[in-house]
């Protein structure tokens, strides 16, 4: 049964079989794993992982895929197929709850999905994604790099990196014109609202790089500029600092300030 890519969905599908030993091993799969696999494509990480796990849930948005999938999976009694758009299922109850997210990633998501899986499914532990690898360095890009943004704090406050391994083009059908890379990480701090408004703040400060932190921080009606020079001074910051500067621990300092 043949199905071509939608480059709308952002689909690269896996096709080489070698890299999933990587997964595994990143992914540190256990026989009592609850799976969330987000956009399983043609299914050959999907079968790879329900020989290996207890449940396996796949999401993908492509119904096109359906009738493949159904057949490549014919007889893994422990996966469940869900149709539709991942981002809003986040937010529902899955049965059995879902210990850990593996998977590759549609490029045009792969962020969103990440960050609010962190904030959405508490029962996950541990990621194992592979997204571009650009994103991937986003990810736990240290301060000052031209890197480091919002999601680089997220992740950094709430999780830490555990594996890390570049993969070749050559490894997806059809191969992006971007490389990639899987990249591993745990969670070591549970989604709260403080949390939340880290994301917010650091969300706000990242909207416009070029202005100073108090100057963005407006802009995007966080706080007005008065207000954030103060919390700055307060962690002995100059007010004319950019969001770039300032490290996840400060963020989530400055977060309590402005609450």
């Amino acid at each position: 049964m043949s199905v071509q890519p939608k480059r709308e969905l952002g689909q690269h599908w896996l096709v080489d079989e070698n890299i999933l030993g990587v997964i595994g091993r990143l992914a540190e799969l256990q026989d009592e794993d609850v799976i969330l696999e987000v956009g399983p494509g043609l299914g050959v990480l999907t079968r790879y992982l329900a020989a290996r796990v207890r449940w396996v849930h796949a999401v993908e948005v492509d119904r096109a895929l359906e009738p493949v999938l159904r057949e490549r999976l014919a007889g893994a009694d422990n996966v469940r197929l869900l149709f539709g758009d991942a981002l809003p299922l986040l937010g529902s109850e899955l049965d059995p709850a879902p210990t850990k997210l593996v998977a590759n990633l549609p490029y045009n998501v792969a962020t969103p999905i990440v960050v609010e899986s962190l904030a959405q499914v508490p029962s996950v532990g541990l990621w194992c994604v592979m997204v571009q690898r650009e994103v991937a360095d986003r990810f736990f890009a240290l301060p000052g790099t031209k890197e480091y943004g919002a999601v680089s704090v997220v992740l950094q406050l709430s999780a830490e990196r555990t594996g890390f391994h570049p993969v070749a083009r050559t490894c997806f059908r059809p191969p992006p014109n971007v490389d990639s890379a899987l990249v591993a990480f745990r969670r070591v701090r549970a989604w709260d609202p403080v949390l939340e408004g880290v994301r917010r703040v650091a969300q706000a400060a990242f909207a416009h790089r070029r202005k100073t932190l108090p100057n963005s921080l407006e802009l995007a009606g966080v706080a007005d500029r008065g207000h954030a020079a103060a919390a700055l001074r307060a962690l002995g910051r100059a007010p004319d600092v950019r969001a770039e500067a300032l490290a996840p621990a400060e963020f989530l300092r400055l977060a309590e300030l402005l609450a």
